[in-house]
């Protein structure tokens, strides 16, 4: 009976969530008035180097982002003046909940609502009240050489994502940023978990050059060098927004 009435509780949660989440990524991808993003750096470790860097971290790491964000929108023929409006907070003390290894769909339900919650207590920031909040937890590339899965929910418009605390990993840090922050859009993932090959056709930035690719499709995650091998971009400006990744943001109609 309990655990009747637990699932009941959550199912009733998540459909009131739900909607409040469909109407806010309604206005995410209208891609007619700025969006407030507020970005909150977290330390994922005691590192001294981790510290060191958030200290010196400010808001110009990041302008790189809202310019390609920018170009992209224009290229696809939604010139807004300005899509997102990135705020820096300040680094948080506390670190938010990590979903689990191996999820069923009510611990998924469950630690979604949880992170949630913590969100909302830990979302101090000046200026407008922000539509999209990216938790950065910036890791020692010393301790941990390969990063942890990162994850975008487009319903609740929260983004955890794990980077490097290096300023030589800067770039490739805005390359998981902005994979994050469309997948927070609504943008789906086109390429193989197995493999993290990038699926053809959608996964490929110029799908009709073939191989190898210049430039990587920012959902597709990398650079298809031929049939078993792809590279990670350096930086956004060997990214862009594919056709597909653009319609299921709102870019293309």
């Amino acid at each position: 009976m309990f655990r009747k009435f637990r699932i009941l509780l959550l199912l009733f949660v998540l459909v009131t969530v739900g909607l409040g989440a469909w109407r806010a990524n309604a206005r995410l991808t209208a891609w007619q008035h700025t969006i407030p993003v507020a970005l909150y750096p977290v330390a994922a470790d005691d590192s001294p180097v981790t510290a060191a860097f958030l200290r010196r971290l400010d808001a110009d790491a990041f302008a790189g982002l809202a310019r390609w964000v920018q170009a992209e929108s224009e290229r696809h023929g939604r010139p807004v003046l300005q899509p997102i409006a990135l705020a820096l907070a300040p680094a948080l003390s506390g670190r938010p909940p990590l979903p689990p290894e191996r999820p069923g769909v009510l611990d998924a339900v469950a630690w979604s609502l949880q992170l949630r919650w913590w969100a909302s207590r830990h979302d101090a920031i000046a200026g407008p009240r922000p539509q999209v909040r990216l938790f950065l937890l910036f890791h020692d590339p010393a301790r941990t050489p390969s990063l942890p899965h990162s994850t975008g929910l487009s319903k609740g418009g929260i983004g955890l994502i794990h980077v490097f605390a290096s300023p030589g990993q800067q770039a490739q840090n805005l390359v998981v940023v902005a994979h994050e922050l469309l997948h927070v859009f609504g943008a789906t993932d086109k390429y193989d978990p197995a493999t993290l090959q990038p699926l053809f056709p959608a996964g490929y930035a110029e799908p009709e050059r073939g191989l190898p690719q210049r430039r990587a499709e920012i959902m597709g995650g990398r650079i298809p060098v031929d049939a078993q091998r792809a590279e990670i971009p350096d930086s956004l400006e060997e990214t862009l927004i594919g056709p597909q990744t653009a319609r299921e943001i709102g870019l293309l109609r």
